[in-house]
Parts: structure tokens; sequence; C-alpha cells
């Protein structure tokens, strides 16, 4: 398989390393130096997660992406910014996150617990760590129910994959040197039930999660459109709600609240610390989600 392709990457699963380095840019190693994105062929292979540029045995082919401020992509452009060995051999993990579609066309998003070393007080759909011979799809419903107490039957849902993410934290290099660099991919849950039947099912993990929403197509496209590290946001709807209902988690118990729409609206900030919004990548998920609906004339990755 090697010997086929111009370029090969994997990245580790659990405890496997590999050749993908830490604080290189994975998608740079499939595009050129100006571009952001690439369509290539993944797919799990004897524990590690393979990304290469020609079909494999058993790969999908997927779009592959990064932000155009991805620190990885600075780092190789400022090599004076060099990072210590401690964090060279880091190596890349593989991770999995999920969109749950409800059948009544609404998506779940988490906010992450406020104590979380990476991405805290983010809103993102639930996800975590590929472990050593673990499947996708296996890895995206273990952490559904770690994080949300949401256990999918067999014959209530179906499922695809929707694209990868090259997700680096802190997020910008005006924000500190990297210390994660993960690979997300972002699979789609079809479930045959509505939000509020899995409504009554839901006891989410308090040492992961602070807040929870099922959001309805309209603030999911405008969610989508906006664009960190842009300086104007893109076409969403025009009109919407000034609140959306979450339900936030706090000393044990959950309650039900409005929180501005705004607050889902903001974009990464350049400098300085972050704030709660939604995960960069989660909005490229939803921008695909979006296209796989035929909206994609409506919002721009």
């Amino acid at each position: 398989m090697a010997g086929l392709s111009r370029v090969l990457v994997h990245v580790r699963c659990g405890g496997a390393g590999g050749p993908a380095r830490f604080g290189q840019s994975v998608t740079g190693a499939f595009c050129p130096a100006h571009e952001d994105a690439a369509v290539v062929s993944c797919g799990l292979d004897r524990g590690r997660f393979l990304l290469s540029d020609v079909a494999f045995p058993g790969s999908t082919t997927a779009l592959l992406k990064r932000p155009s401020f991805c620190p990885a992509k600075r780092l190789g452009e400022q090599p004076e910014l060099a990072l210590p060995a401690e964090l060279r051999g880091r190596g890349v993990a593989a991770g999995v996150a999920v969109l749950l579609q409800t059948s009544t066309s609404r998506i779940l998003l988490t906010r992450r617990a406020s104590t979380l070393s990476i991405f805290p007080n983010v809103w993102v759909p639930p996800g975590g760590h590929v472990e050593p011979d673990e499947e996708l799809l296996d890895v995206g419903l273990r952490e559904l129910e770690e994080e949300t107490g949401l256990r999918l039957e067999a014959g209530t849902f179906s499922w695809r994959m929707l694209g990868l993410w090259e997700s680096i934290y802190p997020p910008m290099l005006s924000q500190g040197l990297p210390h994660r660099h993960h690979i997300v991919t972002y699979l789609l849950l079809l479930s045959t039930e509505s939000h509020e039947q899995l409504e009554a099912r839901m006891c989410p993990s308090k040492s992961e999660v602070s807040a929870y929403a099922w959001l309805e197509p309209p603030i999911l496209e405008a969610i989508a459109a906006t664009k960190d590290g842009a300086e104007s946001l893109g076409n969403g709807p025009s009109t919407l709600p000034a609140t959306v209902s979450i339900t936030e988690l706090s000393n044990g118990s959950s309650s039900t609240t409005q929180l501005p729409t705004s607050t889902f609206l903001n974009t990464a900030p350049a400098e300085g610390e972050d704030m709660e919004r939604v995960s960069t990548g989660t909005k490229f998920a939803l921008w695909l989600w979006l296209e796989s609906l035929g909206e994609r004339g409506r919002v721009q990755p």
C-alpha cells in the first residue's frame, strides 16, 4: 500500500504511535501550502488510523480540513517557533465526534466542562479518543453514552462518515504553542427517535458536560455560517430567536434556561483567552451536514 501512495500518514489510536508528527500539519501533507483542505482515503488498519492520497482496502473517501489559522500551518511558516522536544514526541491522536440527528431534525451539542484541560466551555458534539482495536462507530457510540448517558440500540439509528478535521489546542499560536494534536472523524448518527424521547434518557457526565442543547436547523445553519478567522460572517438565516433553550448542569442537578443565540455565533478570538462558542471543527461538521441536506448554496465552509 505504501508503495502505491505518494502520501501515507497514520495517527495513533490509544498508545500506538505513528509517523504523523506532532505540530506538523497532517492536512498540509495532502494539499498545497496556500490551501486548507484535501480529499483523502482513510480507514483503520491494525490499530492505526490511516490517511492516504490513494484508496486502499477498506478505506473511505472523505474531506480532510484544517482552519486557516491552524497552528501547525503557522509553525511551518515560522520555523523560528520550534516546538520543544517533549512536545514533538507526542504524535498525533485519532478522535471521533458524533452529530446525533433526531427524527425531529435536531442536533445535540454539549458544552464542555470549564474544568477540562482542552477547549473548556466550548460547544461540541460528544466525542473522544480512538482506543486500540476500536472501530470508529464503536468509539462514537461509547463516547455518546459516556458523556450523555444515551445508549443507542441496534436498529434505532443509521450512520455515515461526514469528514475529517485537524484539531490543535490551543487553536491559535497567539494563545501559546500547541500541546494537543488530533485528527477528528465526524460521524452522523441518524436516530429514529425524537429529541423528546432521547431527552428522557439523558444523564450527562458532570465531569465532562456543563450544558447541552437540542438545536434546530435555522440555528445550526447560522452557526455553520460564522467563520472563525474571517472578518465577516457568512450568509446564515436573517431572522433568529434572541435566545436558545439549553439544559444547564450545576451542583448535581439540571435546569432549563435560556442562552443568548449570539453565544452560539461567537467566533474564535484572534488573541487573548477563548470564550464560550461553538468549536471551529463543529462548524465544519455542521456545514457538511447541511450540504447533505441540500443547503450548500446558503453557507460556505
